[in-house]
């Protein structure tokens, strides 16, 4: 029930993404979600793709350090306190967010939202107690 997300370690320096970016557009790889956290130095690109081999074979081809990560792709209702019914669970259960971001997804009514737990399987099961969906790779593909 995992979706697989790429990250890409970039100098933290003008048109770096761009390249990335390109890379892919060339490659005819979809980018369906991103997060990009920066230091001085360099930055972690981490991508929900549309074919994760097809990008980490281009992207390691142009000289690019790429790294796979399992994450949790969740449900989240679009209403005022829709992220809460994801987060109390997990508070209360003591599963630490370690990051998250949001899914592009016009399909869908409610926000699919990109998590990564320092216990994905204490989450997984959180999630099928209380009803909350997640996607497998497989389903993240199929958007």
């Amino acid at each position: 029930m995992f979706a697989e997300q790429i990250s890409i370690f970039i100098e933290n320096k003008e048109g770096r993404l761009a390249e990335v970016t390109a890379i892919l557009r060339d490659a005819n790889v979809n980018i369906r979600a991103l997060s990009l956290a920066d230091t001085t130095d360099f930055g972690v690109l981490r991508l929900i793709v549309d074919d994760n081999e097809k990008a980490e074979k281009v992207l390691k081809k142009e000289g690019f350090t790429v790294g796979k990560t399992q994450v949790l792709a969740v449900e989240v209702k679009d209403k005022p306190g829709g992220l809460n019914s994801v987060l109390d669970p997990l508070y209360e259960n003591e599963v630490n967010v370690e990051y998250m971001y949001a899914f592009a997804n016009p399909q869908c009514k409610n926000a699919i939202m990109i998590f990564r737990f320092d216990d994905h399987d204490k989450a997984l099961k959180i999630f099928a107690e209380k009803n909350i969906k997640a996607f497998s790779k497989e389903d993240i593909c199929n958007l």
